[in-house]
């Protein structure tokens, strides 16, 4: 039996790439998306796919039935990868914003985890691959609402990885840097419709995250294909022991050096120029 794989976000980018080479090289990929037409173009394209919306309960309920139905009741691996960023300063985020964040990045992976937990645990085997970001272990200026959601995903992924040791349930953390996606255009549509910026103190530099989300093109260097995910994620589905974290690009093995060697003070100075500067 083919091992299957539970993608979120396969719309574009990251979970696009990885559920079509993951089922080129022999999973049982289900690759699920928000909307139904990115739904219909994936089945179109050759892949078992289903609506799941990380914002809808019902729905995260309804994809995880039809799966279990689907493959008799087992899942070898969950990859929570749908998410999106919100620009804005912390003092201009609302109570909405924060939660309407939380609600996809964090809540809706939360839940989809703690349902595929107990078929894991009845096979006997599992693997819960986490993508996080750089921005999980390094905050950088307005980013707040983004940056809370990878960190709180990467404590409650450390917790669970604890507390399923002695099993063979995995839990990995894919903590990529500046990856060629939708993500900024999506990031541009958060932040229109929580951010006033017409009347923030920050006012002038949104002008300036508005050119860089508007920006045709890589708008920070270093930025890698998603194809530079999609090595971390088979080597966490099919190593023997896989690793707890993957490191995916320059600025993220650059930031997790200096974050064990600087001061907070002078790690502060470096995080504010380069999040001011990107």
């Amino acid at each position: 039996m083919k091992k299957s794989i539970l993608i979120t976000g396969c719309s574009s980018g990251i979970g696009y790439c990885v559920a079509h080479a993951l089922h080129k090289r022999g999973y049982r990929v289900f690759a699920t998306a928000r909307r139904q037409e990115s739904v219909e173009r994936l089945l179109a394209e050759g892949l078992e796919s289903l609506r799941l919306d990380l914002n809808e309960p019902d729905s995260i309920q309804q994809a995880f039935e039809e799966i279990m139905h689907r493959t008799h009741g087992q899942l070898y691996a969950l990859f929570n990868n749908g998410a999106y960023g919100l620009p804005g300063a912390v003092e201009d985020l609302s109570r909405e914003a924060l939660r309407a964040q939380f609600e996809t990045n964090v809540f809706g992976w939360l839940e989809l985890t703690n349902l595929v937990l107990p078929i894991m645990r009845k096979q006997g085997y599992g693997r819960i691959i986490q993508n996080s970001s750089v921005l999980g272990f390094a905050a950088m200026p307005f980013r707040g609402a983004y940056n809370a959601s990878k960190y709180a995903i990467e404590g409650l992924s450390d917790t669970l990885r604890l507390e399923l040791m002695g099993t063979q349930i995995f839990v990995s953390l894919i903590e990529p840097g500046p990856i060629a996606t939708q993500f900024r255009a999506n990031a541009l549509k958060a932040l229109q419709k929580y951010i006033d910026i017409d009347h923030s103190i920050h006012g002038e530099k949104y002008h300036a995250v508005l050119e860089r989300l508007n920006k045709q093109g890589p708008a920070v260097p270093f930025t890698l294909p998603p194809e530079a995910v999609l090595k971390k994620v088979i080597h966490a589905l099919e190593a023997h022991n896989p690793q707890a974290r993957y490191y995916v690009t320059f600025p993220t093995y650059l930031f997790g050096f200096l974050k064990r060697f600087l001061s907070i003070r002078l790690l502060d100075k470096l995080l504010a120029k380069a999040g001011n500067n990107n």
